[in-house]
């Protein structure tokens, strides 16, 4: 039998001591395991339109199981691409205005595959203060020379691109997570016109939601299909499924075919998910209205919490963020609000790059005007001193 040799010293301590300051901050994570029918109404996840449980995304997701199988069974460069994967690449390209899609495991390898493969060591990548994580993980990976520039600012993102010679790589989104707030899209574009650069925007709190029938930010500011622009979503927010795709010249998906390792190295996305992000798809295009719904539900949600005296940033999608006074008020709030039967976000540092916790909530298209009116209730009466401005 193996011998097992004790450590002569306890080679984690350094763990206990990190925990010991995440738990005075106010900044421990903990697992949540939900039942299947929860009785709590949901404003945490990311189902904008109301599709993950929807008849159609669910038997998309069923009979492509059916049919293909399980998993993937390898990377798409070996036996990880069906047919099925090639049908929503084409049919998520055209949706959206592009030559072309590739479809990854999640949104955050799409990510990380735009950002290496098209921002290499070689390359300038200027990138707006308020991307996701995925996005500043791909600019370390890249190894590119990294400029930060502040959020939301078109003259910074040209200043640093005059100040390089060479090839560069404006990205950001377009939509960005923690405040729900909108990127200066047609300035970004005109500052990458004029340097000659590229520009990529990660639009996974667009599609669905913005442009016409939900076709995105990018379809919205008319650059959808620009020679210069690339697009990276998610199809686990509105389309209720799970993976990411990123759209693009052709040119440049050959390249990523080529070139990006979480593409390459990974095993395919299950069928499954390509099959419900399929059905999930098709039903928009048959229902464009459920992209102006969410809007108007996020605009009723802010209206309402505002007028209360909650702080919160007005939405340009579906994401609403109230402001709360502290991590540990924000982290009571959202228990609170718990207890109460309603399930919403707690974002708190490292998450958000300005230090200050808030209340994320999901605008859904599917939820009601009674359902609403619950939600702002709850929020209001669990409140913690300081949230308010009355």
């Amino acid at each position: 039998m193996p011998q097992h040799h004790p450590a002569p010293v306890d080679v984690f301590a350094w763990i206990d001591d990190a925990e010991s300051v995440r738990r005075e901050a106010g900044l421990v994570r903990t697992l949540r395991p939900r039942p299947a029918v929860s009785p709590l109404l949901d404003l945490a996840g990311n189902d904008y339109l109301g599709l993950t449980r929807h008849p159609e995304t669910v038997r998309g997701a069923r009979e492509a199981a059916e049919r293909w199988g399980a998993g993937a069974t390898g990377s798409r460069l070996v036996t990880g691409t069906t047919e099925l994967h090639a049908e929503l690449e084409r049919e998520l390209a055209a949706f959206c205005g592009f030559e072309a899609a590739l479809v990854f495991s999640s949104g955050y390898a799409a990510n990380l595959a735009a950002v290496t493969a098209l921002g290499d060591r070689d390359a300038l990548v200027v990138s707006d203060a308020g991307n996701h994580a995925s996005i500043v993980d791909g600019c370390r990976l890249a190894r590119a020379a990294t400029a930060v520039i502040p959020h939301a600012d078109p003259e910074a993102a040209r200043k640093a691109l005059a100040a390089h010679e060479g090839r560069a790589l404006l990205v950001t989104d377009s939509v960005f997570s923690v405040d729900g707030d909108a990127a200066p899209l047609a300035g970004y574009a005109a500052v990458c016109r004029e340097a000659g650069a590229a520009l990529l925007v990660d639009d996974a709190h667009g599609l669905g939601v913005l442009g016409e029938g939900g076709r995105g930010a990018l379809h919205e500011a008319g650059l959808a299909g620009a020679p210069y622009v690339v697009a990276t979503l998610t199809l686990s927010k509105s389309l209720g499924s799970q993976g990411g795709a990123v759209l693009g010249p052709a040119k440049v998906i050959r390249h990523l075919v080529n070139a990006a390792r979480t593409f390459i190295f990974d095993t395919g996305l299950a069928p499954a998910a390509a099959g419900a992000a399929l059905a999930s798809l098709r039903l928009l295009r048959r229902e464009p209205e459920r992209a102006g719904r969410a809007r108007e539900v996020a605009g009723r949600l802010y209206g309402a919490l505002t007028a209360s005296g909650l702080t919160a940033a007005r939405p340009d999608a579906a994401v609403v963020s109230v402001r709360a006074p502290s991590a540990s008020a924000a982290l009571r709030w959202a228990a609170d609000c718990r207890e109460a039967g309603l399930s919403v976000g707690c974002f708190r540092p490292p998450s958000v790059p300005d230090g200050i916790s808030r209340l994320r909530l999901t605008a859904r298209a599917d939820l009601t005007g009674e359902e609403i009116d619950r939600a702002v209730a709850v929020i209001l009466a669990t409140a913690p001193a300081g949230a308010t401005d009355r």
